[in-house]
């Protein structure tokens, strides 16, 4: 999780599917911290149901990349083609198909509240 130039938190999630050995890279904008928090969740639980569809139309019928885009577009999240992802990221391993714990979120949230606190705390001290 990161703040863009105009102050959204822009939110990007690389996902392992091990069932397919695949790898879908996704993101989403936010307004507020809170609400990232929340879209974290739904997005996380839309990425779990939907790993087959997912995998057919991102893998297997690759070239109507329109088509997940706009799939993906319904849970207000976009493909996120770069290739590097960066090193310092929270990390969560959920059982596919299963709904997302939230104990399992609690020290991710914390991680994340860090992360982002962490240099606006530098910036005032200089």
């Amino acid at each position: 999780m990161e703040r863009n130039q105009a102050g959204k938190y822009c939110v990007r999630i690389q996902v392992r599917y091990p069932r397919h050995a695949w790898n879908l890279g996704v993101y989403f904008l936010a307004s507020s911290f809170d609400r990232a928090m929340k879209k974290l969740e739904e997005g996380l639980d839309f990425l779990q149901r939907n790993e087959e569809k997912l995998w057919f139309w991102g893998v297997d019928r690759a070239e109507d990349l329109g088509f997940s885009a706009e799939f993906l577009k319904e849970a207000g999240l976009k493909l996120d083609r770069r290739q590097e992802f960066p090193q310092k990221a929270a990390i969560v391993s959920v059982v596919p198909e299963r709904e997302v714990p939230a104990y399992a979120l609690g020290p991710m949230r914390r991680g994340l509240a860090e992360g982002i606190e962490a240099p606006r705390a530098m910036a005032v001290g200089d």
